[in-house]
């Protein structure tokens, strides 16, 4: 069910797969958050037949919205401009921004995630993997977002909710203390917490979060499993397969 007023889901598209695949995660997103979606691709070309070509990648990006999540209210537009402008003018608006993961490429992706005034949606393979919320923080302000953003998400979907903190320079018992606080301050109580390490750390990685970036990130992922990657044959591979498969990434920088 649609409810008047809300923010829509903005999802930008370039004609790629990638693009479909955001395109399915945002539709699903604008359901769940019973809101509207909007599909947006920039357009810079001059010439007639690129800018027909530019619209039936709108088209084909709603039919597959429709396809994918039956009742979702979606709208294409084509909209001139260089696509990290015309995004970010569309996040001041929206209440997510979903992008693929090889949609916007390289200094435009950047400028987007970093610049957007709404959290940003990386989709990442070709389908949502289903699977708990991991928010990765570090005590900053971004982080603390980043956990309400993941705790919100998982309420929406009815998944568990974990959060995770890599250890730095201060060591375990320092992350440990800077988690509790961290969690102290939101309205929300994780199924799991604790410092990364382990298979929690691999996930993280798997999942994107790299360095400094865990400051800003929540993800959702198929955790990996106890005992992945220590059984033999076919149903060990199997199993971590699917707890490697790429899962879309949150970043949430601005209230």
């Amino acid at each position: 069910m649609q409810i008047p007023n809300r923010p829509p889901v903005v999802v930008g598209v370039n004609g790629t797969a990638a693009g479909l695949a955001a395109v399915r995660l945002a539709a699903r997103e604008a359901v769940s958050r019973g809101t509207t979606l909007s599909v947006v691709h920039a357009f810079t070309w001059d010439a007639a037949e690129a800018r027909q070509a530019a619209s039936r990648f709108v088209e084909e990006a709603v039919r597959t919205a429709q396809r994918s999540t039956p009742g979702v209210g979606v709208q294409g537009q084509l909209v001139d401009g260089p696509a990290a402008d015309v995004l970010r003018r569309f996040s001041r608006t929206a209440a997510i921004l979903v992008v693929g993961d090889r949609d916007v490429t390289g200094s435009a992706l950047l400028a987007v995630v970093t610049q957007a005034w709404c959290p940003v949606v990386v989709a990442r393979g070709p389908r949502p993997p289903a699977g708990r919320v991991l928010a990765a923080v570090d005590g900053s302000g971004p982080s603390v977002l980043a956990l309400r953003f993941a705790a919100e998400t998982a309420r929406r979907q009815g998944c568990p909710l974990d959060v995770a903190i890599v250890p730095g320079a201060g060591g375990e018992d320092r992350a440990r203390q800077t988690l509790d606080d961290v969690i102290a301050g939101v309205p929300v109580r994780p199924d799991r917490a604790r410092a990364a390490r382990g298979r929690w750390r691999r996930a993280i990685r798997l999942g994107g979060l790299r360095g400094a970036a865990t400051r800003r990130l929540s993800d959702r992922f198929r955790p990996w499993p106890p005992g992945a990657g220590r059984g033999e044959g076919r149903d060990a591979a199997k199993t971590r397969k699917q707890a490697t498969r790429p899962a879309p990434i949150a970043t949430v920088s601005k209230s």
